[in-house]
């Protein structure tokens, strides 16, 4: 596994646009959104690199990432 993209496609376009990249290694392994959509967690497991330190030195976790708008807007939108 190298650094997987998670991608996102908008069904009434079929456009698809990249949305992230997780650490060397790592394994997405579910998104969830809340029911207004201005909030996301992705897990991430199996990271190669010391992540969520990112030192070079820390013992890589499994982790929860929480992504939000800086507008506090909805996510894609």
């Amino acid at each position: 596994m190298g650094t997987n993209q998670m991608l996102c496609c908008d069904p009434a376009t079929a456009e698809v646009k990249y949305f992230l990249t997780g650490p060397r290694g790592r394994e997405t392994t579910s998104v969830t959104t809340t029911p207004d959509g201005k909030a996301m967690w992705v897990n991430i497991q199996h990271p190669a690199i010391s992540f969520p330190a990112s030192d070079g030195k820390t013992r890589p976790r499994s982790s929860t990432v929480l992504i939000t708008r800086d507008d506090g807007g909805v996510i894609g939108a």
